[in-house]
């Protein structure tokens, strides 16, 4: 049988490699695009607030350019040309006229069963010569039948025949699946004839050659290097080398904001002549003497800057702190594209914090995260945060010559009629702009610690080197609040998970909600998935920003971190109710941490700070006591439960389980006389009177 391999000139098989080609490339890329975006971000509600800042149009633009950033727009060119191709190729399959070869069946052919016998086939071809001889019949011009065609169609009857019938014959059909033997067939291969026609190999492999040579390896080379120039934080390594190398242990808040501004990433923002567009009349309005954000050591920070993209950077970033307006639309525009850049190199300068352990830069490092979202120069009052505040409101407020800043706590905690009394009027707030303010202070997620302690899992006593849990107690309790319930007592408990809930025992979810409510007579268990507290309200920083709380333990003698900050985005309870009214549940943090190696009394400091809120952290001392481990081996001793009482519910659970009644409990009196007890009739008789006189006592 020999074979004959052609190329397939009709295009009868080339769609569908192009089709298999394409899909492998444009499915993967779909999905990647299509599946649900599961970032904090886009799933957390938001502070209800109508207030529009100054040029609310700006950060709104920002906004929108960098969602196209991250829309990733040449994957969604590439996924529309990927399925106009796959279309394409559809249609072309559709359309095209396919020949598939079909297997030689001389049963079908004479109109036989494979069942029937020799007789039967005998009979049939008889019964077909009659009509399909070319001496019998006649060509019908209405079916286009000639006699060529007619003689035709007698042979393959003929040859059917003598393939079932004639021993020879029928060897070649059963060996080679034809009565004639060995037959020869053709193969379409699924590739344009351009591709292999003489003359042109030499371009063929010029263009594999570039593909595979030259296009492949740049893909490659681009994918790897471009995923290694990042840090875990999506941070480039050359902005963290230069983080690195601002760092000290002293350095403060406004030497942290000098650091950020050495992030290569404003090299991208400020490109060419944007670094040096501006710079005059930017650093005219930041460094005038109205702005008492600065200190002096600030401005000779941003006035001996060499290089001028970081200069402008470090200019647009006290810009933005300040609120100045800098008179130009594109100053401003760059001003609030910078925020949120900055804060993406705080978490590199906060990695790098951490590794050091020293305490003034990671709290320093979350400050100015605060800072940056909120767009409030380091020393100002937090009440900035509430709309439509401002430095002259402040000081209505706080009083002119106030050495401190209140607080939004503190603000809240005042009478309505006194918030009134300093806040609305001529040159402060009117009635609407007071309202506003006063219904965001009302919705700010204030995390409030109602009890801290440490445990061990499933243990009594904390022994050396075991690994300790930090519980943490709080509940969200928004400034200005009243008639805020009472904590209960049960819920700053902390139940054991399950056995079987292994989530919860490795950490890697809180434990399963035990809470319990009776429905139609039947025991239901409450099951309240995690939740997210609302966005951050930044009206100025143009980036959707979920809250984080950082909890972390320190050394305050030693000024170090003893414990580094695990960081909490979802609680296990619900934060408001169907209404949008605090629920002042109690929530549930964890943090675990092997105990020292010592026994003793170790003191910490925990922090909790929020990285999105000023004057929203909590700070609390907190004693870890570390006991021997004979103590803890003695407790387990004494703790060994015995049989449960005949009469007790135990009891009556235990005799249903094992089908014997339990043995009733002796006291430890009547334990310790028992080997004392004698087996005589006097022991019985005093034993009866006793009880007699009980019963006659009762």
């Amino acid at each position: 049988m020999s074979s004959d391999y052609t190329y397939d000139e009709q295009g009868q098989f080339f769609p569908f490699f192009i089709l298999t080609l394409t899909g492998l490339v444009t499915l993967p890329l779909t999905y990647n695009l299509l599946r649900p975006n599961k970032d904090l971000e886009n799933t957390a509600p938001r502070i209800k607030s109508d207030f529009k800042p100054e040029h609310a149009d700006l950060v709104e633009a920002q906004k929108r350019k960098r969602l196209r950033k991250e829309r990733r727009v040449k994957r969604i060119i590439t996924v529309i040309a990927g399925y106009v191709i796959m279309a394409w190729m559809a249609y072309l399959i559709l359309v095209t006229a396919r020949t598939t070869p079909k297997l030689y069946d001389p049963y079908s052919i004479l109109g036989v069963s494979r069942s029937a016998d020799e007789k039967a086939i005998s009979r049939r071809y008889k019964r077909l010569s009659l009509v399909y001889h070319p001496d019998k019949v006649r060509p019908d011009p209405a079916k286009n039948e000639t006699m060529e065609t007619l003689n035709e169609r007698f042979v393959e009857l003929t040859k059917a025949y003598k393939a079932l019938t004639d021993e020879e014959i029928r060897n070649n059909y059963l060996q080679y699946g034809h009565p004639d033997g060995k037959q020869s067939f053709s193969i379409g291969i699924a590739l344009p004839k351009l591709i292999i026609m003489e003359g042109n190999g030499k371009y063929v492999l010029l263009v594999y050659g570039a593909l595979l040579g030259v296009l492949l390896p740049y893909i490659v080379g681009k994918w790897w290097y471009g995923s290694q120039r990042y840090t875990k934080e999506r941070v480039l390594v050359a902005s963290a080398g230069n983080i690195f190398r601002e760092y000290k242990e002293d350095i403060l808040d406004g030497g942290i904001i000098n650091a950020l501004s050495a992030g290569d990433e404003f090299k991208e923002m400020l490109k060419g002549a944007e670094a040096e567009a501006g710079l005059a009349r930017l650093e005219k309005r930041v460094l005038a003497e109205s702005s008492t954000f600065l200190s002096a050591k600030d401005r000779e920070a941003i006035k001996h800057m060499d290089n001028t993209t970081r200069r402008k950077a470090l200019a647009l970033l006290w810009a933005y702190l300040g609120r100045v307006d800098l008179e130009d639309s594109k100053l401003n525009a760059e001003k609030y594209e910078a925020a949120p850049v900055a804060l993406s190199l705080g978490e590199a300068f906060t990695a790098i914090s951490l590794a050091f352990g020293t305490l003034r830069p990671i709290l320093g490092a979350f400050q100015v995260s605060q800072y940056l979202i909120q767009a409030i120069a380091p020393g100002s009052s937090p009440l900035l945060q509430l709309p439509h505040f401002t430095d002259s409101v402040i000081k209505a407020v706080e009083g002119e010559h106030s050495k401190e800043h209140w607080p939004v706590q503190r603000f809240m905690k005042l009478s309505e009629e006194e918030r009134r009394k300093l806040t609305v009027g001529a040159g402060v707030l009117s009635e609407k702009q007071y309202t506003d303010a006063v219904t965001v202070a009302r919705q700010l997620p204030m995390l409030e610690v109602s009890k801290a302690f440490f445990k061990v899992m499933g243990e009594k006593v904390i022994t050396p080197s075991s690994l300790v849990q930090l519980v943490v107690k709080a509940r969200f309790v928004p400034p200005g609040c009243t008639q805020v319930p009472a904590v209960n007592e049960l819920d700053l408990e902390d139940i054991d998970p399950d056995e079987d809930d292994l989530d919860a025992l490795m950490g890697r979810k809180p434990a399963k909600n035990r809470a319990t409510k009776v429905v139609d007579g039947k025991t239901v268990e409450n099951k309240v998935e995690t939740v997210q507290p609302p966005l951050a309200h930044a009206p100025y920083f143009a980036r959707d920003h979920s809250p984080r709380w950082h909890i972390f333990l320190a050394d305050a003698k030693q000024g170090k971190m003893a414990v580094p900050p695990f960081t909490f985005t979802t609680f296990d309870k619900p934060i408001l109710d169907e209404a949008g009214k605090p629920t002042f549940n109690v929530q549930t943090l964890k943090m675990q941490f092997q105990a020292p190696p010592q026994v003793g009394d170790f003191t910490f400091v925990m922090h909790m700070v929020c990285d999105s809120y000023l004057g929203l952290d909590n700070k609390m001392e907190i004693t870890l006591h570390i006991d021997d481990p004979a103590k803890a081996a003695a407790l387990e001793e004494e703790d060994d439960i015995s049989e449960p009482d005949e009469d007790s519910i135990a009891g009556q659970m235990q005799a249903l389980k094992t089908g014997q009644a339990p043995k009733p409990k002796k006291s430890r009196k009547a334990s310790d006389s028992s080997s004392e007890e004698s087996d005589t009739d006097g022991d019985a008789d005093d034993t009866s009177d006793t009880d007699t006189e009980t019963e006659d006592e009762d």
